[in-house]
């Protein structure tokens, strides 16, 4: 069969166009295409995903460790199959995990309700008045963010010691939320400037007070944003370490985080069972703290269909 050439086409150039005549196209031309499409596409995604999967790795490992050695009596710093046993976790309680747990809680709920207050308080002003030298007053906030708490720590004792409030839980916690409401505050008044002005205008039509619109209007509206930044108050307090170490020197309120040191001996000898047990029991209610506020976390942040007109 033979092709026959364009109209406008000199016949010479019909045979030179590709598939003229029935012939196939030439060779060279998909494997080009495959070759780049396997470096564009599937090589930085095998790249990825196997980077991906050694991460994953390095973080499972020591978890493995801590559920395996938790339940082996004879635990090691090795990860080996345990023979099951309770031993260890009988051990830590009767330590005075249960107490310091305890007084972990105590420190860490005590700073995150202040906290949350204060910095729910303070992001409303910045973000609904005008303040002089707000600007300012936004870049000293984040860098307070990142100011390393034991630059102050020092200072703190000393001011402890002046006033009398060394080994007090209360003031310690009063330290514990200093150290989280700077970024609170940051968080939050980004949240509220989200929330139209139009709910705020509406409900004092209605007769509400400014305190009641806060607490009835904005804060049902950025719930989202309020766990977010009291679970990273929680957190941060109950991990604290150094702070409740210098500042309460009291046994009785010995939080969670210090007392994990018990179980290292005065001769560097580690006690890796019941360490391991006394790890799992201290992470719990940071478990039970997420677990129980997902349900908020997944519902979003949306103000669709709340204004008409």
């Amino acid at each position: 069969m033979t092709v026959a050439p364009h109209r406008d086409e000199p016949p010479g150039e019909a045979a030179a166009r590709p598939g003229a005549g029935g012939g196939a196209a030439p060779r060279g031309t998909a494997f080009p295409a495959a070759a780049r499409r396997l470096r564009t596409k599937v090589l930085p995604a095998i790249i990825g995903n196997l980077a991906m999967t050694i991460i994953g790795v390095i973080f499972l490992l020591p978890l493995a460790w801590l559920i395996l050695a938790a339940f082996n009596p004879h635990a090691s710093p090795g990860v080996v199959t345990p023979r099951f046993s309770l031993a260890n976790f009988t051990q830590a309680l009767q330590s005075g995990a249960s107490g310091a747990i305890m007084n972990s809680l105590y420190l860490a709920g005590v700073s995150t309700v202040i906290a949350t207050v204060v910095s729910t308080l303070a992001g409303y002003v910045l973000s609904r008045h005008y303040v002089p030298l707000k600007g300012a007053a936004l870049v000293v906030i984040i860098f307070l963010t990142g100011l390393p708490v034991t630059l102050l720590l020092i200072p703190i004792y000393q001011i402890f010691v002046s006033i009398g409030w060394l080994d007090s839980p209360f003031y310690t916690s009063l330290v514990l939320a200093a150290t989280s409401v700077p970024f609170a505050i940051w968080l939050l008044k980004n949240f509220i400037d989200q929330v139209p002005r139009e709910f705020e205008e509406a409900a004092a039509i209605e007769g509400s007070g400014q305190f009641r619109v806060l607490l009835t209007v904005v804060v049902p509206l950025i719930m989202p944003g309020v766990l977010v930044s009291a679970i990273l108050t929680f957190i941060n307090s109950w991990g604290a370490f150094l702070i409740p170490l210098v500042l309460d020197a009291n046994p009785s309120d010995t939080p969670g985080a210090v007392g994990i040191y018990q179980f290292m001996s005065a001769n560097g000898q580690v006690q890796f069972g019941p360490l391991a047990a006394y790890g799992i029991l201290f992470s719990l209610p940071v478990i039970i703290l997420y677990l129980i506020s997902s349900r908020w976390l997944s519902g979003g942040f949306s103000f669709a269909g709340g204004i008409k007109g």
